[in-house]
């Protein structure tokens, strides 16, 4: 007789903690979700952060003496924390199903099929997700744990710890 853990025992201990291989494949819930998007969120702070440190930089070395503080308006802000969020998505997604979000909450986008999605899947998926972030409170709602993006596109996240290939649950 053997036991679901026989496999892993064969092929050494499972990277998978005990607790969580009833969730391997199940969509995530809503506190998941929403950890990690604002987890997302802060990334792409970090990164138009950067960037403005760096091009303060930049215009401080050309210009020393006349130096200021470059400003920009709200809405051109806004428009940029936009795109940055919506590429750092559609990359993340569309290369491994993981932003970095996902990835320290153990989560993965996957399409109907259980892959990543496609690029133009993720980048709309992506836009969805930077214009429409309330969206994502349909998950507390819906009982398939399904965001309005996921509706709309056909996606899903899921609890995923493992590096192979996802599976639907």
């Amino acid at each position: 007789m053997s036991s679901p853990d026989a496999g892993a025992a064969r092929s050494g201990p499972s990277p998978l903690p005990r607790a969580a291989r009833g969730f391997q494949g199940r969509r995530a819930g809503l506190v998941t979700r929403l950890v990690a998007a604002s987890i997302d969120a802060l990334v792409t702070f970090l990164i138009l952060a950067g960037a403005y440190a760096g091009w303060a930089a930049l215009l401080f070395m050309i210009d020393p003496r006349g130096f200021r503080m470059p400003s920009g308006s709200l809405f051109a802000s806004a428009l940029l924390g936009l795109v940055v969020l919506v590429v750092y998505l559609t990359l993340s997604w569309w290369s491994s199903g993981r932003s970095y979000g996902c990835l320290v909450m153990g989560l993965r986008v996957v399409d109907g099929g259980g892959a990543s999605p496609a690029f133009v899947r993720a980048l709309l998926r992506a836009m969805l997700c930077g214009l429409f972030p309330i969206g994502l409170l349909w998950v507390g709602i819906n009982r398939r744990n399904r965001s309005v993006q996921d509706i709309i596109l056909g996606t899903s996240v899921i609890y995923d710890w493992q590096t192979g290939e996802p599976r639907v649950g």
